[in-house]
């Protein structure tokens, strides 16, 4: 009773400044919470909490020599933290240097509609598979990647099957570079991604995939990847890699990451029409 008390006593003592100060702090922890899934800022906040815990749990034991020796490394700690954790913490602030105003303001504007986009890229995805043509197909999302749009050529188009089978087409100028997708547009095609130095990455792997999973490590957008060689479709998010996926997979996938349910429930024309055109088409061959 006397703990509720003394904070209710402190609660009838806060100014205005108090209540504006805790807002803010909870909206941005509530904004940085969503990071906190990516591996390695995990293995950060793991390590804090290590060091704290062990710290009070030493205070607590009255063990004086470990208390005093923890606290001293705690002094010297932000630093460590930094030396030792540079990559993760770059990629995090790249993360939030790259994010959209609105997303960050919670003033998203209404996105383009993306079933359609997504059913011409699942088609141009399973004819370049099955004809062996290798494609990456990067979807923008919160995001900005306009530095890689620098690496490549403007083009703002329409998405369309022929579009990105004619970018991805091997005597093409621009098919060894990457699409770029934002706002249900071709924004860029011919694009350098960056390559992931992850080791848990197959060693069957090449460059093609290695530059979608490298972009899926430094921003929140979802590749797609087909394989020259083998014609396997992938998807990478999050620095993780999903292989030899069929095209229905695959539609599903992109389906659940840009389609709200009812957008979804909506298009049921646009998915009845691919897949009497896929039809069509194995009845022509």
């Amino acid at each position: 009773m006397e703990v509720l008390q003394e904070m209710l006593q402190y609660i009838s003592r806060m100014k205005w400044s108090d209540y504006l100060d805790i807002i803010i702090v909870a909206a941005v922890v509530y904004k940085l919470l969503p990071y906190a899934h990516n591996t390695g800022t995990t293995r950060i906040v793991r390590v804090v909490i290590a060091i704290v815990l062990l710290s009070w749990v030493t205070d607590l034991l009255n063990l004086y020599t470990t208390h005093f020796i923890i606290n001293s490394c705690l002094q010297v700690g932000l630093i460590a933290l930094i030396v030792i954790f540079q990559p993760e913490l770059r990629r995090m602030l790249d993360h939030i240097g790259n994010m959209k105003l609105d997303k960050l303001l919670g003033t998203e504007r209404e996105k383009a509609e993306m079933a359609p986009v997504i059913s011409q890229t699942v088609m141009a995805c399973e004819t370049m598979s099955r004809e062996r043509v290798g494609a990456l197909i990067v979807f923008e999302r919160d995001n900005m990647l306009t530095e890689y749009f620098k690496t490549g050529t403007l083009i703002d188009g329409q998405v369309s099957e022929q579009l990105l089978r004619n970018i991805f087409f091997p005597k093409a100028a621009l098919h060894d570079g990457a699409v770029i997708i934002r706002d249900g547009r071709v924004a860029a095609a011919g694009c350098v991604l960056p390559l992931s130095s992850s080791d848990r990455l197959s060693a069957d792997l090449g460059t093609r995939h290695r530059a979608g999973v490298g972009m899926s490590e430094v921003s929140d957008a979802v590749v797609v990847i087909v394989s020259e060689e083998t014609g396997t479709i992938s998807v990478a998010m999050g620095g993780m890699l999903k292989r030899h996926l069929a095209a229905q997979t695959l539609e599903k996938l992109l389906t659940n990451e840009f389609c709200p349910a009812s957008e979804s429930e909506d298009n049921v024309v646009v998915r009845l029409r691919q897949k009497l055109r896929r039809k069509d088409k194995e009845g022509k061959e």
